[in-house]
């Protein structure tokens, strides 16, 4: 355990499950300002990991954390607004602070707005930038997004239909477990040539060594009706 670095000990009792240690650390680094405390708070308030459960506190949390500029904390206060978690429902706030997350590269601040931009959610339905959203996230290792995005390449929803690239995005992501993924691999399969399976093979590759495991965080993914 790392006793020189108060954030990095509490991480570690945290995973330990030791959760009321780990808040009590969160807590004394809060209180001085901390903003990645802010934001290990939220998550506890949110998940009631060593507190009550109380989703108005998670979000207190997540906003000052937020606004300090840490990209999980504006990725989870998006959630909470756009769920109504702690607070009403309100689009417009959810979409600053996920559009906020997403600049910074935050995996579910760029899923969560692919699935609201492809499903029409307070916004209006713009499959192009779905696939904008789901492509950066993807390219960045985000398996849901991978076979999201592989499925919208199957489709030609914000993109242009191509089964190579569906091959590619398919690949990646089910490998993963991703259940989805598999199926729809397997029904294009079938219907691609050979050139077309080498090439997605060689994009597959490549992209293998390239996209990034995700890291481990303590995170709200909601998923918008």
């Amino acid at each position: 355990m790392n006793s020189s670095n108060p954030l990095e000990t509490a991480r570690d009792l945290y995973f330990s499950g030791k959760f009321l240690e780990a808040v009590e650390i969160w807590n004394e680094l809060a209180e001085k300002g901390d903003i990645e405390a802010k934001a290990w708070l939220g998550s506890c308030y949110a998940n009631g990991d060593g507190v009550g459960l109380d989703d108005s506190i998670a979000l207190g949390y997540f906003e000052e954390a937020a606004t300090g500029g840490n990209a999980l904390a504006q990725a989870n206060a998006g959630a909470f607004h756009f769920m109504g978690r702690g607070t009403s429902k309100n689009t417009e706030k959810a979409g600053k602070w996920l559009e906020m997350a997403a600049a910074n590269n935050d995996l579910n601040g760029l899923f969560n707005l692919a699935q609201i931009y492809f499903q029409g959610s307070g916004v209006e339905v713009d499959y192009e930038k779905s696939a904008n959203f789901y492509q950066k996230a993807a390219e960045l290792g985000h398996y849901p997004s991978q076979a999201r995005l592989g499925q919208m390449y199957i489709n030609g929803h914000g993109v242009e239909k191509s089964r190579v690239k569906a091959y590619l995005w398919l690949s990646l992501a089910s490998q993963h477990g991703i259940g989805t993924a598999l199926e729809a691999l397997n029904g294009i399969v079938a219907d691609m040539s050979a050139e077309e399976k080498a090439e997605g093979q060689q994009l597959f590759n490549t992209w293998r060594v390239q996209t990034i495991k995700e890291a481990p965080q303590v995170a709200i993914v909601p998923a918008p009706s």
